[in-house]
């Protein structure tokens, strides 16, 4: 049966297009014959969604089986669960979340899924010749932002413009202080500012590809907190064997592989395995 958590704040139901080709997972010809359910319910953040979607089609493809999924607001689902709410699988944001659900018995065990990174973005052409971060507090330079996104969105942001140096400068450019980061991709595509910080996985997601020029930040002035996701099977999973062969597809070189379309960092890939070891993602 379908679930969908009262979690209205956002949706982010977006069709996801393209898959990477890799190592598949085993072969089943039947979901019938491998797994008691023809159904798993799968809760993520929002953001994951454009991985999500294709992936999902994939796998029933694979076994039959349909993940009923939810893809919404990262706290708000973090805070039901802790409440009570219950799903099977749930991809979140933030490490400590997933370890949260560990401590208090709702998630099973969790893995390393995807990092995100953040860059800078201009409209095409890039009219006010940005070069790197610094450029943002540049006088004259017109910086789109999402200050009030939802956490981490606008946090997250402003915690880098602040390591970078540049916070007071680039608020101080501001022409748009927004609350949507898809709206802030919106704003900068129809040339309404000259400059941007987003995640690069809002550049991939349809109505903005090929759009936009992207220019990278330096890693030291990402905050970490935001950077990670997991994934990770819950205590109220209906049939384990099920919810474990799901995830080692999501995990599979082929399931990774929507990740990575999807503008993330693989969690099984040189840079994500770098990742893992240096922010410490691993479950307890």
């Amino acid at each position: 049966m379908t679930h969908q958590p009262l979690l209205g704040r956002r949706k982010f139901l977006a069709a996801a297009a393209g898959a990477a080709a890799g190592a598949a997972v085993p072969p089943i010809t039947a979901a019938g014959e491998r797994f008691r359910r023809s159904t798993l319910q799968v809760w993520s953040c929002g953001g994951l969604a454009e991985a999500f979607i294709p992936a999902h089609a994939r796998y029933k493809g694979l076994t039959g089986v349909e993940a009923a999924y939810t893809g919404a607001f990262a706290a708000a689902l973090g805070k039901s669960l802790l409440g009570g709410a219950s799903t099977e699988v749930f991809a979140g944001r933030v490490l400590a979340l997933s370890q949260k659900l560990r401590e208090t018995g709702n998630m099973i065990y969790f893995r390393p899924l995807c990092f995100t990174r953040y860059v800078l973005v201009t409209p095409r052409g890039n009219p006010a010749g940005i070069s790197d971060i610094h450029d943002l507090a540049r006088p004259a330079v017109r910086v789109i932002l999402a200050p009030e996104a939802s956490p981490p969105g606008g946090e997250a942001v402003s915690g880098l413009l602040k390591r970078a140096g540049v916070f007071e400068g680039a608020m101080q450019n501001a022409v748009i202080k927004g609350s949507c980061v898809q709206r802030t991709m919106e704003d900068l595509v129809k040339g309404k500012g000259d400059v941007s910080v987003v995640e690069l996985r809002l550049t991939r997601m349809p109505p903005f590809r090929g759009k936009a020029e992207v220019l990278p930040i330096p890693e030291e002035f990402f905050p970490p907190g935001p950077l990670t996701f997991t994934i990770g099977v819950m205590k109220d999973a209906r049939d384990r064997k099920l919810a474990d062969h799901y995830l080692d597809f999501i995990l599979s070189d082929e399931g990774q592989g929507f990740f990575a379309a999807a503008g993330f960092i693989p969690a099984r890939s040189v840079e994500g395995e770098r990742l893992v070891e240096k922010l410490g993602v691993k479950d307890a």
